[in-house]
This record gives C-alpha cells, structure tokens and sequence, in this order.
C-alpha cells in the first residue's frame, strides 16, 4: 500500500503542496495515532455543494464573464475545482436576496398569479451554468425563508411569525408550483425542506413552525400533495441547528404518517458543534439520512466569528470548516452545503446587512476573485473523495487533531486530518501497517492510500 499526501497550511494558502508517495509499514507505536479500520463501513458519501442565492447570482452578474466563469470552474469543475455536484436555491427571498420578494400578487390564494421569472434574471442562468461545467444535473435542495406575508398571522415576511392553518394547502401547492415552473426552465429540484430555521425570528425572512406543526403539515398537506406531483422529490425536515436536532426529527419520525415522507434531516452549524447529536438521531432512525445543508462565518459585529475568531479572511475560519464537516461526516451526515456560493468583498448584497464570509468573493474594485480559506480547506475534502464512497471507522488519540477517513469506489482510501495545535508527530495506521505523519501546526492534510 502506498501513501500520497496533499498538504495546506496557513501560510500557504494557494492550493496544495505535493509530497512524495511513501511505502506503509513500520512506524512507531509510541506516537499519538490515527487508526483506521477498514473493515467496518458507514454511510455513503453524496457530495459537497453550495447555495445558489440571489446575491450569489448578482454578484456573479457584475463580473467580466471570464471571472464569472472563473468562480464557477473553481467550484463545479471535477479537474479544475472542487467539484460540487450539490446546491440549495431558496423559494421566495431569503435575507441574501436583494428584497423581499414572493412569486403571487398579495392575497392570491389560489396561486394563479404565481410567476417564477425573477430567477429567470440571475439564479437559473447561474443554475444552468454550474451544471453545464459540472457535466451533469446537480442534486438541488429547495428551501423556503417564509411564505408570502399574506399566508402568515404577522402578514410580512420578516420577523418571525406562523402560516395560518387556511394557508397549509395553498403553502404546499405553491411548493409544487415551484419545482413546476424549475423543471419547466430545465432545472430538477431534488429535495425540498419545510423551512430553513424553523425556531429562528430573523429580522429577515424567516417563519416558526413548531416541530408539532412541522410534523402535521408533512403528514397532511406537503407529504400527500407533493407525493401525487412529484414522487421523486425528497422532503428533509428541521433544517437548522444541531442543539435540538434530536428532538425536532424525533417528533416527526416517530410519526409513521408523516415519516414515510420524509427522506431525512437538515442541520446548520450555527450556535452548535455537537455532532453526537447527529449520531443519536441516526441511531433512533437508522433508516432517515443527514445532510447538512448550511453553514458560513458571519461576518456582523455580534456574530461568534466577529467576537471570538476573527473577521474576513482569518485562518480560525478555515479550521471551523474543517473541524464541522470531519465532525459531521464521522456522525453520519451523507454530504455538505455550503451556504452562499459567492459574495461580493463586503459579504453581501444582503437586504437586511446580515453580511458574511464566502469560500470565493468578488471584489467590485479590482474585478478579480478573492479565494479565502474556507475554499481550500473544502477542496481537502472534495477533490479527493468520490461520490458513493463509503466512511471507515477511524480513532484519533491527540486532542486538537481531528480525523475522517473514507473509501471512494475504486478501493483508494482517503483520510483528511486537521490539526488545531502546535506541530503533532502522529502514526497514521490502516488495518496494522502505517507510517510516521508530522502534521504542521494548524494545518490541514488529506493522504490517499492508493488500492495496489
């Protein structure tokens, strides 16, 4: 068996440095180590992706096309990006929007105004694209921020509020609607969620449902309908943070009637980085998958990252990639969404000023991309594992280090290791052979153990 490494440190930001391939066998069993059993397999592997936002798509829109072009090679193309084969679109506006906008006139229960060609301007044009450099259709997940105003008990978008129960049918007709109007632009929405953050009041779009009601309106209204229309779509539920992710799916689940709509779980990274809780949920479910569907450094002057990591471009935000996606890949999630797939250098256009980070932004003044981080890190991940590769057991005994490891299709192993501290000299073992790894000080590694 041999070993090739790939490494990138904060001082090196510029993709990855190529080190030598090197026989495994011997190495010192006194080290701290990374050991991996082969034998035992987990989930399957989908694949990364990111959100297609309106702000995403007008950012993109105010660069020159070879920069625009440029963008979404670096993320979809297989050879000369990271190679997503996932997305997110949102349903209506969401706070990175340029407004509030719906796709029915105020008041239009019956949906005969509906009307989709605002995402004709930017979102599907940039849709259409990715796919086209991709080389094939990508695997998008549909997300509404709130119903129109007129369907909720407050009658706006922001700030919270609930769907009127006379609104549960005509909210689960618009869904069909949508992926109608999508598919007839020659886009396929793969999935569907009920609500992005369901027990968030945002100052932007955002709607409470409570995991009674999530439960209740799958069972007796999106379920059904969207099964009748669109059998192939997928429904994934919660849609938010990892804290209560155990009780929110289990209200659902526990269900039967509205469980065997539901293909699986959402979750965010924000507020928690307790991915046991995934595992937990997987253990009550075993047959419900996860995925998670969003996360992004803030960049507001509250936010965690603002107080505590950094700001735009830190190497803290780097690491909490790297450390949420090992997490939630060693707790059964099957793939990762990043949040927006592009902003500009301030983190927006957002309608509310809730700027964050991007793995790619575009500054509006030099005209050229800024490849922070993040970016880098995610292509650790990947470049290298296949879709419907399949996670290996794996054990890491240093703290601050952390470990996956996978099996693409072709029978290569791949182990990605994060270190968050000073320099660790570790073993890196699969099955009994190993060898001698030094991981820099904070730094990140992926080695490729190559089937003979």
């Amino acid at each position: 068996m041999k070993v090739f490494s790939v490494r990138s440190e904060k001082k090196d930001a510029k993709f990855w440095v190529s080190l030598p391939e090197r026989e495994t066998g011997s190495y010192d069993p006194k080290r701290p180590v990374i050991a991996v059993n082969s034998a035992q397999t987990y989930q399957e592997f989908m694949g990364f992706g990111g959100a297609f936002t309106e702000a995403a798509a007008y950012t993109l829109s105010e660069a020159p096309a070879e920069v625009r072009d440029e963008a979404l090679k670096a993320y979809f193309s297989k050879d000369e990006g990271l190679g997503y084969v996932l997305g997110r679109v949102h349903i209506n506006s969401c706070d990175f929007a340029l407004e509030n906008y719906t796709y029915v006139a105020d008041g239009d229960k019956n949906l005969d105004t509906f009307d989709l060609s605002r995402e004709e301007r930017w979102v599907i044009p940039m849709v259409k694209d990715a796919m086209r450099i991709a080389g094939q259709k990508l695997q998008l997940l549909a997300s509404p921020w709130s119903p129109p105003g007129f369907m909720k008990d407050t009658k706006e978008m922001n700030y919270g509020g609930k769907l009127l129960p006379e609104f549960y049918q005509p909210w689960a007709n618009y869904y069909v609607k949508f992926i109608d109007a999508m598919r007839d632009r020659g886009v396929d929405i793969w999935a569907v969620s009920i609500q992005n953050e369901p027990l968030a009041t945002q100052t932007w779009d955002s709607c409470i449902y409570t995991a009674e009601e999530e439960r209740d309106f799958i069972k007796h209204h999106l379920g059904p309908t969207l099964k009748a229309a669109h059998p192939e779509t997928e429904i994934i539920i919660w849609d938010h943070n990892r804290d209560v992710l155990v009780e929110r799916g289990a209200v659902v689940l526990a269900d039967e009637e509205a469980a065997k709509y539901v293909w699986g779980i959402g979750n965010h990274w924000y507020v928690s980085e307790a991915f046991e809780n995934l595992t937990a949920l997987h253990n009550l479910f075993p047959q419900k998958h996860l995925l998670f569907t969003e996360g992004c450094v803030e960049l507001t002057t509250t936010s965690e990252n603002a107080v505590y990591n950094g700001y735009l471009g830190s190497y803290s935000n780097c690491e909490r990639y790297g450390r949420n996606i090992i997490g939630d890949f060693n707790n059964w999630s099957r793939g990762w969404i990043d949040w927006n797939l592009v902003l500009n250098e301030e983190g927006g256009p957002n309608h509310v000023y809730n700027y964050c980070e991007a793995p790619i932004m575009y500054d509006r003044r030099s005209q050229k991309l800024i490849y922070n981080n993040s970016y880098y890190t995610i292509g650790h991940f990947s470049r290298y594992l296949e879709v419907g590769a399949k996670r290996l057991e794996i054990s890491v005994t240093k703290a601050d280090v952390h470990a996956v490891a996978f099996r693409n299709p072709n029978g290569d192993i791949v182990v990605v290791a994060q270190n968050e501290g000073w320099i660790a000299e570790m073993a890196l073992v699969i099955d009994g052979k190993g060898l001698n790894i030094n991981l820099p000080d904070h730094s990140i590694m992926t080695f490729v153990f190559k089937n003979a």
